[in-house]
């Protein structure tokens, strides 16, 4: 793989009709040149409805994902980015494999200065499980607000 991921062709995904991937790992991400190269400014991404499966029972996992990243000379394209999660639906994986594995591939493909995610997953077995991960410390002068989720409160 090059230091770049920015393709010298066409995004695969942007402007065309698109399979869902069957899995993440046959899920190809595009990235585009990032319009503002040298400004520093974070992108978000919330995905509220994510969908893995139990690796144990099968049985499907949700989780309220909130990715945030400060772009290098790349950002993801979001069409792309979203059958990538989308291809997690039927992947068998623990919530933090799922969310690490998720932040890093990001990470290690787009080359962005900062990131990080958020995995704010529903009970299994009556407990709620949230997963954070960061690629570092955010850069100096990076305004990172809070990302929003509530910690599961259950039905009270």
């Amino acid at each position: 793989m090059s230091d770049t991921p920015i393709s010298s062709s066409m995004p695969l995904h942007l402007g065309q009709q698109s399979a869902l991937p069957t899995s993440p790992e046959e899920a190809v991400l595009d990235y585009v040149p990032n319009p503002r190269v040298g400004s520093l400014y974070l992108v978000r991404f919330a995905a509220p409805e994510f969908t893995s499966l139990c690796p144990v029972t099968g049985q499907p996992d949700f989780a309220h994902l909130v990715l945030d990243y400060a772009p290098g000379a790349a950002i993801v394209e979001s069409k792309s980015l979203k059958l990538f999660l989308g291809s997690f639906r039927n992947h068998c994986g623990f919530h933090e494999d799922v969310t690490v594995g998720i932040g890093q591939r990001l990470f290690d493909e787009m080359k962005p200065k900062w990131l990080r995610i958020g995995g704010y997953w529903y009970p299994r077995g009556g407990i709620p499980i949230d997963v954070f991960w960061q690629s570092s410390a955010p850069p100096e002068g990076l305004w990172v607000p809070d990302q929003g989720v509530q910690g599961y409160r259950g039905r009270g």
